[in-house]
């Protein structure tokens, strides 16, 4: 006895397509970029926070050791540039990296919903 293909019956009723939540990721992207733009400005911070130790704490001091840095950067061959400018960029992916792992509560957003424990 063979079977109608008209008469099967599903063992589960048919899923609806998962839909993902664009408010969601949205408010994710804003979160995320603003996580990364106040990242930055504290690297940033933490370069002007050195140079102003260089320069004993005071403008004057921090002033000359960035002119100092200026001249020799300017009188400076292009291998010379390219060994500084690499430099840099692996000083600023590490202090980076190191204010991401202490900032790394703050990667995903808050709920909302959820209560705030009480002291």
């Amino acid at each position: 006895m063979a079977t109608h293909p008209d008469r099967i019956v599903p063992l589960s009723p048919p899923r609806r397509a998962a839909r993902t939540d664009a408010g969601f990721l949205l408010y994710f992207g804003l979160h995320m970029a603003g996580f990364l733009a106040t990242t930055l400005l504290m690297t940033w911070g933490v370069f002007v926070l050195f140079f102003l130790v260089l320069g004993g704490f005071s403008l004057d001091g921090m002033m000359n050791h960035l002119e100092n840095m200026t001249s020799r950067y300017l009188a400076a061959g292009p291998a010379r540039v390219d060994q500084f400018k690499i430099t840099v960029g692996i000083v600023h992916m590490i202090v980076s990296g190191a204010l991401i792992f202490f900032r790394r509560h703050a990667i995903l957003p808050r709920d909302p919903a959820a209560k705030e424990p009480r002291a």
